[in-house]
């Protein structure tokens, strides 16, 4: 119910802690962490408010259907405990972590709320809210370390997010047949596979040439001392086009973490981001 291979996505918290060259700033990653806990935890209870929200939509998908909601394990008073001890130790986390991450957290459960009993009844305007709450941890990862969230950084992220939306979104329509797909998720009776398709080659071709564009920026070339921030480019790249691959040709993207942790292609990618990354913030330029 916690969902703690979902927590990988709270890991965009440590982005302003890399990108702003803060890692080695006394207390700096400690703040990062106590953020990123908070958001795990608070999390874990929307997925908790979600699944008793969705129960009985979720008895009719073949995967979650055995969540211990929807299977019947686990009952309301249960699950209410459960959300109220999460949201107080995320709440208690955000607070550790600094006085502007409480403000933030606040909002991202609000948001996800809004999400759960509202806002994803209506098409498109559902991935959108799933990738603010995807920018929302990077803002609470640069409010714990108190820097700001450049412009860059906010464009890629929500791009980033949008594009993992709309595989999510793909992949519930293959995994479920076409006339139980609404029953599951009233949104994908306006989804169809081409569509989903079109949208996801244009934020894809528009989230590439975000970061290539910030790449070879002139206040990214001053911040960094050098261009060399355009040799991470060709990694950005693989990593879109190998979650495409998998999402069209293998049938997976509903769950990008399981891509995140399962897919050794991408975690070798991830791996190699990361070194170069961490090559031009760190190294010495010549």
């Amino acid at each position: 119910m916690l969902r703690p291979r979902q927590w990988t996505k709270n890991l965009a918290v440590f982005a302003p802690l890399l990108f702003a060259r803060a890692v080695t700033v006394p207390g700096a990653a400690w703040h990062a962490t106590l953020a990123f806990l908070s958001f795990c935890a608070l999390a874990s209870g929307l997925y908790v408010v979600n699944d008793w929200v969705d129960q009985g939509q979720d008895r009719v998908h073949p995967e979650k259907k055995s969540r211990p909601i929807a299977a019947g394990e686990i009952h309301s008073f249960g699950a209410g405990v459960l959300v109220l001890v999460c949201w107080a130790a995320g709440g208690a986390l955000a607070l550790l972590a600094g006085p502007r991450v409480g403000p933030v957290a606040l909002a991202y459960v609000l948001i996800e709320l809004a999400y759960t009993f509202w806002l994803k009844r209506y098409v498109i305007v559902d991935v959108l809210v799933i990738a603010t709450g995807f920018v929302l941890r990077v803002v609470g990862g640069a409010a714990a370390i108190e820097v700001p969230v450049s412009n860059w950084l906010f464009l890629c992220a929500l791009l980033l997010a949008l594009f993992l939306a709309l595989g999510k979104r793909r992949a519930e329509l293959l995994t479920l047949e076409v006339s139980d797909a609404p029953g599951h998720r009233a949104t994908l009776a306006d989804y169809s596979l081409p569509l989903l398709d079109q949208m996801l080659t244009l934020v894809a071709a528009t989230c590439v040439v975000s970061y290539a564009l910030y790449s070879v920026a002139p206040d990214t070339i001053e911040k960094v001392g050098s261009d060399r921030m355009k040799f991470t480019v060709p990694f950005v790249v693989y990593g879109i086009l190998r979650y495409l691959y998998l999402l069209q040709r293998r049938g997976v993207g509903g769950s990008p973490e399981r891509v995140l942790l399962d897919d050794k292609p991408t975690l070798l990618n991830l791996a190699l981001y990361l070194g170069t990354v961490s090559w031009v913030l760190f190294g010495r330029a010549t």
